[in-house]
């Protein structure tokens, strides 16, 4: 198997729609058997710093999904990813075991 990640920020837009729920619709869409959003604390980036702090709310945190599939479910769909993320977020793809 192997693990897509995909590094962005948590409110990052694409044409007024959240970027996160625009990865997850396409990833369901192509029937991906497992995608979890994390959460980050804090974090930087080639954007800069991942967290914003508006008194002393933690705003725009760092989110990390990571999507496991077959590689030749995965490899397909990754220029539709980096259409839609344009230069928003960093996409990693590394074999992982699943046990």
């Amino acid at each position: 198997m192997w693990c897509l990640r995909i590094r962005i920020k948590r409110n990052d837009e694409i044409k007024g729609k959240l970027l996160k729920k625009l990865l997850l619709d396409l990833l369901m869409d192509a029937k991906i058997s497992d995608a979890t959003i994390w959460t980050g604390i804090d974090g930087f980036g080639k954007r800069g710093k991942a967290a914003t702090y508006l008194e002393g709310v933690l705003y725009n945190m760092p989110l990390i999904i990571d999507v496991i599939d077959e590689e030749s479910k995965l490899q397909p769909l990754l220029p539709q990813i980096k259409e839609i993320m344009g230069d928003k977020g960093i996409i990693t793809l590394h074999e992982v075991r699943v046990i």
